[in-house]
């Protein structure tokens, strides 16, 4: 894991495996969802944000509420990826995302996406807590 020097937000080295290849060896598109979450998930761990611990102790679970996708070019077998992902928008209950993998430089796919922090049990929207919103503001600069 690394962050991109100057810039805001965090990166996650990811290898392609033969896994996530489709009969042609290209990644199968629906594996950079995956690599898109792990890149949240990753960075909201080394804020200090445990998901697992927000259900637990607040009964707070974050959601996808929406996504946008554009593929540019197809990554490979063996491939490291750079998943940069950034705080696009921050407001009361949701937050918007910009992830994008990269191979040496070289833009392979990008997306929006927009998490929502729900209550565990109702699945209904509910304002973030008051440390996780701070850090979130934080992280966004």
């Amino acid at each position: 894991m690394t962050e991109v020097a100057g810039a805001p937000g965090f990166t996650l080295d990811i290898r392609v495996y033969y896994e996530d290849t489709d009969a042609g060896g290209v990644v199968y598109y629906a594996n950079y969802l995956k690599y898109f979450e792990r890149a949240r998930t990753d960075w909201l761990r080394r804020l200090g944000i445990s998901q697992s611990a927000l259900a637990r102790d607040a009964q707070r679970l974050f959601v996808v509420r929406g996504l946008e996708i554009q593929y540019r070019k197809p990554a490979r077998l063996d491939d490291l990826l750079q998943v940069h992902s950034r705080i696009a928008r921050l407001g009361r209950v949701s937050l918007v995302f910009e992830q994008q993998a990269w191979r040496a430089g070289e833009l392979l796919c990008e997306a929006r996406v927009e998490v929502c922090c729900v209550r565990a049990v109702a699945l209904r929207p509910v304002a973030f807590p008051d440390t996780i919103k701070t850090l979130l503001e934080k992280a966004r600069d």
